[in-house]
């Protein structure tokens, strides 16, 4: 009731225009502004890692084009998973004869069968961390992360602990043109796109992870050359402010987790 009546007064405000795609258009930047502004703040405080060397980077990818490929087979024109970890290797310089192999390696029916498996836990100091791994063994892998976070002050918790913190969001970024952001927006809102802006890399989107094969068919047949695409996990309340000795109490533990070779991605909601 209380949304509608924020309508209401949008169109009262603006009943001047015939163009309700403006209006509606400039309702959504007005809701943007409460809702999302944690996903600003978090990326802005976020910092990217790049995986420790070349080969674990490529290991990592050959992991994750296999869990692909067994879920919507090796040709990336009908799977949209596996053409965006290709476009996603491609951009890290990961050779096209090594993404040839581990397609081929996948279909091959004594190939390890890699799973994707979620752990969830606390650091030191009350910080969420939510661990994504893809592995062969979920017994190794949940006994590793266990042994992590004990040896850093933490404790392993149970599912769903800690992931009700985080949204699960799809990201793509790509070449940038010199396109109107606004008016690309516009173009993109109705495939699932919920942030556009400007960075250094090129343009990049935010968007519900259920809209990821429409938003990058979007983007794709618009003749953008998508240079990223990807899955983010973006915390959904205040970032946890932490002293810097505290915060080197963390880190320890995050870069212990993300050296693991069955890990691939770590969240937390450190500021």
């Amino acid at each position: 009731m209380a949304e509608m009546q924020v309508i209401t007064l949008w169109r009262k405000k603006c009943e001047f225009s015939k163009d309700y795609g403006i209006l509606f258009y400039n309702f959504a930047n007005h809701l943007k502004t409460r809702t999302m502004g944690r996903a600003f703040e978090y990326r802005k405080a976020r910092k990217f890692k790049r995986w420790g060397n070349m080969s674990r980077m490529f290991t990592r990818y050959g992991r994750e084009i296999s869990i692909a490929v067994k879920e919507g087979g090796a040709n990336p024109e009908y799977n949209t998973r596996l053409r965006a970890i290709i476009q996603n290797a491609k951009h890290d310089n990961m050779p096209k004869e090594n993404v040839d192999r581990a397609i081929k390696k996948a279909v091959e029916k004594d190939t390890a069968d890699y799973k994707e498996v979620s752990y969830e836990g606390y650091a030191a100091h009350g910080i969420a961390v939510y661990v994504h791994c893809a592995t062969d063994n979920n017994t190794r892998s949940v006994a590793n992360i266990r042994s992590y976070f004990n040896k850093y002050n933490g404790n392993l918790a149970t599912n769903g602990s800690v992931s009700f913190m985080f949204d699960k969001k799809c990201v793509f970024i790509f070449t940038d043109t010199g396109q109107d952001i606004e008016e690309l927006e516009l173009e993109l809102i109705d495939f699932g796109a919920e942030e556009i802006f400007k960075n250094e890399d090129g343009i990049q989107v935010y968007g519900d992870f259920n809209s990821f094969g429409t938003l990058q068919k979007a983007i794709e047949e618009k003749g953008f050359e998508i240079i990223k695409a990807d899955y983010d996990y973006l915390p959904n309340t205040d970032l946890k402010q932490l002293t810097a000795e505290e915060q080197a109490d963390v880190e320890k533990l995050i870069e212990r987790i993300e050296d693991d070779d069955d890990v691939v991605r770590v969240y937390t909601n450190m500021a």
